[in-house]
């Protein structure tokens, strides 16, 4: 189905209330963390553990005091064992992330199903990262950016059926090195010992950073399984929507896109009517027709030349018209498996998420983490929601994208078709200028969502959208703004964050209709921003 503009929907923001922690259950975690550290093996009760299981560190090689890396694996040789700086003891873990690599070491651990387990670690570097992976629940994460040593600590619950997890820790790209010492996974053990031995692992997921400073770089796709590679060839990202339909903009082969544009998202997939959740794709035949012929054969010879040239490609879900729903475990499925059949036929690296008639943060999270675990090494994973999506945490986008951050490259929110919307200083900021680029973009930045995955989508064209168009001297602008405090409007962020993830514009017809003025300017400002 053809589909031009994108339109505005307004849905109830929804809270969700945190629990907390009887004093006295913090105070036995706390305990069992000493103890397990110590290498003292525990007897706890209850139904998150078997009854009589023994409670201990799990890891193999904890605080790196054989003096080698023995039990953990790290990516690209990037982790060695160094004598300085150590938290503790004589040893530690020193890793560098280089290039594409972000200093990924991990462990596979064996542990008993539905049972409750606490991680933690001693750290220290500009970003670094300790996570699990493969719970066959929720998987968690968290991170720090402090040059002194300081604990991480977070905790997972096992699946019914899992009876092993990923443990890892990783830096970020561009930052320099990290730190690693006395790691500890305290819960129970599996017969017939408590420390089980370790293979080397599969590499885990980059998880993104947190939303502080930023480091000076991409934000990677990433999966639950194989660590992935930051995507397009520069620091900041610049993503356009590839139009598989004729509606009056310039139409294109996806090998006439401009070679700016770092991410390519082809709108769009269909629904799948035999399958709920389920998507389809195939080219418009009228558009095939206008370009002379444009074969599935030749789709996919582009979208090879184009990955050749370090750009990736994705196919976007939803739009203005698209009636994908995924809210249930059924239509989960059928969505991760639909996806991953069409990124097998045609080259795709990923999908795009442009849900605009409601989206459930549980199950399409679900569903992109099987998708993304399915497709593994350089999964990309990108979203567009509209502005009212993004107002609050308690929004279910919102929600959907914090629940997928440690998959996600990068939110493209749609800066038009809205109206005024509020900023993150609870002012009120119109459509169409650089303070509510700025403003609306500090929402995210602070509502959880790292800088590097936080990018400005704007039309191409007046033709474009409804409303919303600002020239791309104004997008540069509010880059600048966001990244280092200078070019602002009326609004000036409370702080600048550097690594700002790029922009987006809706789309690359309509700019090569338009002189391809974002290409060439948002896009050259974006990769000569430092």
């Amino acid at each position: 189905m053809h589909r031009a503009t994108r339109q505005t929907e307004r849905r109830p923001a929804e809270r969700r209330s945190s629990a907390r922690s009887a004093p006295r259950a913090a105070l036995a975690c706390v305990a069992a963390l000493a103890l397990a550290a110590a290498g003292t093996v525990l007897v706890v009760s209850g139904a998150s553990a078997s009854a009589g299981a023994s409670v201990a560190n799990l890891l193999q090689n904890p605080g790196f005091e054989t003096g080698t890396l023995a039990g953990w694996s790290c990516t690209a040789n990037s982790g060695a064992v160094t004598g300085s700086p150590v938290h503790s003891g004589s040893y530690a873990l020193r890793a560098t992330p280089v290039g594409n690599d972000d200093a990924q070491c991990s462990q596979q651990v064996a542990v008993l199903p539905n049972s409750s387990y606490t991680l933690s670690g001693w750290v220290q570097g500009s970003y670094v990262y300790l996570g699990d992976s493969g719970t066959g629940a929720t998987d968690t994460s968290t991170w720090s950016t402090n040059s002194a040593w300081n604990q991480l600590t977070t905790g997972f619950t096992t699946g019914a059926s899992t009876t092993q997890v990923t443990i890892y820790l990783h830096g970020w790209y561009g930052t320099g090195a990290y730190g690693a010492d006395d790691l500890v996974l305290a819960g129970p053990a599996p017969s017939p010992t408590s420390t089980p031995t370790t293979a080397p692992p599969t590499t885990q997921p980059p998880t993104t950073p947190p939303p502080t400073t930023a480091p000076p770089t991409t934000a990677p796709p990433t999966s639950p399984s194989p660590t992935t590679t930051p995507p397009g060839g520069g620091r900041h990202l610049l993503t356009g929507y590839w139009q598989d339909f004729d509606n009056g903009a310039t139409d294109q082969r996806l090998s006439d896109v401009n070679p700016a544009y770092d991410i390519i998202a082809v709108a769009f997939a269909d629904t799948d009517p035999s399958k709920p959740g389920g998507i389809t794709f195939a080219l418009d035949g009228t558009l095939s027709s206008k370009l002379g012929g444009y074969t599935d054969a030749q789709f996919k010879a582009d979208i090879k030349a184009k990955q050749a040239a370090g750009k990736k490609v994705v196919l976007s879900i939803g739009g203005q018209n698209g009636t994908i729903s995924v809210g249930d475990s059924t239509a989960a499925a059928n969505f991760a498996g639909s996806a991953y059949a069409l990124m097998q036929s045609y080259g795709f690296n990923g999908v795009d998420i442009d849900l605009e008639n409601g989206v459930s943060a549980t199950y399409m999270g679900s569903a992109l983490h099987s998708l993304a675990a399915m497709a593994g090494s350089g999964f990309v994973l990108t979203m567009a929601p509209q502005t009212i999506d993004m107002q609050s945490t308690g929004g279910d986008y919102f929600q959907l994208a914090l629940n997928t951050k440690d998959i996600l490259t990068i939110v493209n929110m749609q800066y038009y078709n809205s109206g005024s919307m509020n900023g993150c200083d609870g002012n009120v900021y119109s459509e169409g200028s650089e303070d509510f680029l700025t403003a609306l973009a500090c929402i995210q930045l602070q509502g959880g969502l790292a800088p590097s995955q936080v990018g400005l989508g704007v039309p191409a064209s007046t033709s474009a959208a409804g409303s919303g168009y600002v020239s791309p001297s104004v997008v540069d602008n509010a880059l600048d703004c966001l990244a280092s405090g200078t070019n602002c409007g009326s609004f000036k962020p409370p702080t600048s964050w550097p690594g700002i993830g790029g922009a987006m514009t809706w789309s690359t017809n309509w700019d090569a209709s338009n002189g391809n003025s974002i290409a060439g300017t948002v896009g050259g400002h974006l990769h000569g921003m430092s």
